[in-house]
């Protein structure tokens, strides 16, 4: 009989029994927790580990949107749809879960809040399966000098998927392949199916001159960089998304001076001068690039809510929980919007940033 390490089979039985215990009192399902509590124990034992139902992961997953901190879309985190991936092993196989998802999830621009999850780690191995993307899509970014053409953030996965292979276009919007990692095996990437990346052109509703930026986004973005913890079990690839907030797209994706850096150009198109703090030319560039990506996804049809929306939702999330008995934790810097800050009600307002689980975290 193999042996597992004591110390951390107890540790993982406990977050289990919290889990099980929350589980239990919040879900409505009739479980005998002392029964559950005794096969978790004795997979421990066997194995160094145990295996959460589709009911627990399902849950798990669930509650581990509405504990994170950085999101202020957790009103709807009942709505997530999961998907349980856990027995696939192959590099083909996991790919063709992850367009099954993405396909899903994109639902043609009405978007679906979800998550695939695929195998845990096990709790004394360092091996595991990942996605190495930080968004399962997102645009190249290619260094030339001081120079990158496409998305800065992206340049040294970029340099990875050049190395195992791959070649964009070389422009500003080249979707990035999906690299993923299997225990054992070579990395190996694959380019996701055009068909699969809906995307939308921006444009202003009185600007005609903004087209010729040839600016454009993708609809729904997919976290893959976190992981899933639920119960003492991690998951280190499980990609999930919600919907955009516009200030996402147009104030960081688009404006911030480190990623695509569109504010001068902008400003300089409306005639302002750059040159100046005074006339607030940033405000006011950022305002319309903001207005234009709002704009062009509600024209494409494309699932999206804007600043003042999603705190107003976020205040009612708040208002939800405590009617449930239940504490309100968040990470304020993350909670206000980027742009408008102190005319949203999410600014007036504080929360303990208190870390619960189950909770996704960024990866080591």
């Amino acid at each position: 009989m193999q042996l597992f390490d004591i110390e951390i089979n107890e540790t993982i039985y406990k977050e289990a029994k919290s889990f099980l215990d929350q589980l239990a009192c919040e879900s409505g399902l009739s479980i005998n927790i002392e029964e559950r509590l005794k096969e978790i124990r004795n997979e421990l034992e066997q194995t160094g580990t145990y295996t959460h139902t589709f009911e627990e992961l399902k849950f798990g997953a669930k509650i581990a949107w509405r504990n994170s901190n950085r999101c202020i879309g957790r009103l709807f985190w009942k709505s997530l749809d999961v998907f349980d991936y856990r027995d696939l092993t192959e590099p083909d196989d996991i790919f063709n879960a992850l367009e099954v998802y993405l396909q899903h999830a994109t639902n043609g621009g009405k978007i679906r809040s979800s998550i695939c999850v695929f195998a845990p780690q096990h709790p004394q191995s360092q091996d595991e399966i990942r996605i190495l993307n930080n968004k399962l899509i997102r645009y190249a970014g290619y260094k030339s000098g001081e120079k990158v053409i496409g998305d800065p953030e992206e340049v040294e996965v970029t340099k990875l998927c050049q190395k195992l292979g791959w070649k964009g276009e070389g422009t500003p919007f080249d979707v990035l392949p999906v690299v993923i990692q299997v225990p054992g095996r070579a990395l190996e990437y694959y380019n996701l199916n055009p068909k699969d990346v809906l995307e939308v052109d921006i444009e202003h509703p009185e600007f005609k001159w903004f087209k010729e930026l040839g600016l454009k986004w993708y609809a729904i973005p997919v976290i893959s960089n976190m992981v899933l913890e639920i119960g003492g079990i991690r998951y280190p690839a499980a990609p999930f998304n919600g919907w955009f907030m516009g200030t996402e797209i147009g104030s960081r994706n688009l404006g911030d001076v480190n990623r695509y850096n569109m504010l001068p150009e902008v400003a300089k198109r409306m005639n302002l001068d750059i040159g100046s703090k005074t006339n607030l030319w940033k405000d006011r560039a950022l305002v319309e690039l903001n207005t234009a990506v709002l704009y062009s996804y509600k024209k494409a049809g494309i699932t999206i809510v804007d600043h003042h929306t999603a705190s107003h939702q976020f205040i009612r999330f708040v208002e939800q929980e405590r009617k449930s008995g239940r504490d309100v934790t968040s990470e304020w810097s993350w909670i206000v919007p980027p742009m408008s800050g102190s005319s949203v009600e999410v600014f007036h307002k504080d929360w303990p940033n208190e870390i619960k689980k189950p909770n996704y975290f960024y990866r080591d």
